[in-house]
């Protein structure tokens, strides 16, 4: 059960992840090492999967926002699969999900063209719904 020092120390990290142990002490009113001792625990625990970074995909080139409701044409799902796996560089996030779709996909495109090219080879495995992210 995370107290509300875990808590915190997990709002802290999720806003900087290289934040000093020193400062994160600072701020959850820790030493630098009850703090990295505390954190440990929640990375040994799994609560704390890993560390990333945010990317900026629009200065990478990457200008389209596309989410793509999926309704697969058979209950073979692997035509599908395969297609997103050689497509990864556009694909964020392939999410299986309940409800009116049988995947989500969050993708990003260079390009429309792009888009649209992703989609022709994407309508021979199944069916979809594109949106299209105006603003986050």
């Amino acid at each position: 059960m995370l107290d509300h020092t875990d808590m915190r120390i997990l709002e802290e990290l999720s806003q900087n992840s290289r934040i000093t142990m020193k400062e994160l002490g600072d701020k959850v009113h820790l030493t630098g090492q009850a703090a990295a001792s505390r954190v440990a625990k929640l990375e040994d625990n799994g609560v704390i999967e890993g560390y990333t970074i945010k990317v900026n995909q629009v200065k990478l080139g990457y200008f389209v926002h596309a989410l793509i409701h999926i309704w697969t044409k058979s209950s073979y799902h692997e035509p599908y699969l395969s297609y997103i796996n050689l497509q990864e560089k556009y694909v964020i996030n392939n999410y299986k999900i309940s409800g009116d779709s049988c995947y989500l996909l969050e993708c990003r495109f260079p390009s429309i063209e792009l888009l649209d090219e992703f989609l022709v080879g994407l309508d021979k495995h199944v069916n979809y719904k594109l949106s299209i992210v105006i603003n986050k």
